[in-house]
């Protein structure tokens, strides 16, 4: 089993409210091996039930966010044990796969600050984010047919056409061209642009904002929208949407919003 330690990545409280991860592999563009992945799923997990945090941001040591896979070598998966040579290499897809939906588990809201390089696996790792934000050197790519397979990988075919739509997400997957900081945020891959160096702080603004709500409204509307991408008609979505909202409101989070409007002060919401 891989060792989870802050060699590969970094993990920081950095708000009252708001955690950190840093991928820590600046000399390999932070490319993803088995310690690093492990790692993040270890981070998320322990966040997804610490209530006193409300907003995630993932970023990457140096001048990349993360570049793919490493080509030197994954690493040994848990539970790939030598046995089964196939069998093995599923156990290594899956868990990084499984990363990419545990992001969408996580129920704190999840900000990619994109510093550089997001390809691959780093691309699947940012289009699994509830936001992306991008520095000017940022670059995305599809690059898994650079090893001659499909780059129907890691939840990309599923993401990407429903951030940028079919059209451009075909001319991508199939060209496996670059794409830079600004053509991302014109065709809607990421939320804003900024210089170098400011990835971060741009999503630690916006985390700010987000934990500035009720958490528990928050929460409901990343799984709201998540699950709304999967729901096939208006009506279904609909009704959905109305059994959240009265759940949601049998809760103490409304009464403190409204008297603390009437009051014409912050409101403080539990965790």
């Amino acid at each position: 089993m891989p060792e989870t330690t802050p060699d590969v990545l970094r993990s920081e409280r950095v708000l009252p409210e708001v955690h950190l991860l840093t991928l820590n592999r600046p000399d390999q563009l932070n490319a993803m091996c088995a310690a690093l992945c492990e790692s993040l799923h270890v981070e998320l997990e322990s966040l997804a039930l610490d209530r006193s945090c409300r907003a995630i941001v993932i970023t990457g040591a140096g001048r990349g966010f993360c570049a793919g896979l490493d080509l030197h070598g994954y690493g040994d998966a848990p539970g790939a044990n030598g046995t089964d040579e196939t069998r093995d290499r599923l156990v290594s897809q899956t868990h990084m796969s499984r990363l990419i939906l545990r992001l969408r588990a996580t129920p704190q809201p999840v900000i990619a600050a994109v510093n550089g390089p997001a390809a691959g696996f780093g691309l699947a790792l940012a289009l699994g984010s509830d936001i992306r934000y991008a520095a000017k050197s940022a670059v995305f790519r599809v690059i898994f047919v650079n090893i001659g397979v499909s780059n129907c990988d890691m939840g990309v075919s599923w993401l990407l056409p429903r951030l940028i739509g079919a059209s451009r997400s075909h001319e991508l997957m199939l060209t496996g061209r670059r794409v830079g900081a600004d053509e991302a945020e014109r065709i809607g891959l990421v939320a804003d642009v900024v210089e170098d160096g400011r990835a971060v702080d741009r999503a630690l603004e916006a985390a700010r904002e987000i934990a500035a709500w009720a958490p528990w409204g928050i929460r409901l509307t990343k799984q709201g929208m998540w699950s709304a991408l999967e729901i096939p008609g208006e009506q279904a979505a609909v009704e959905y949407e109305d059994r959240q909202q009265i759940m949601a409101t049998t809760g103490i989070a409304p009464n403190e919003a409204v008297k603390a409007f009437l009051e014409k002060r912050a409101a403080t919401f539990l965790d």
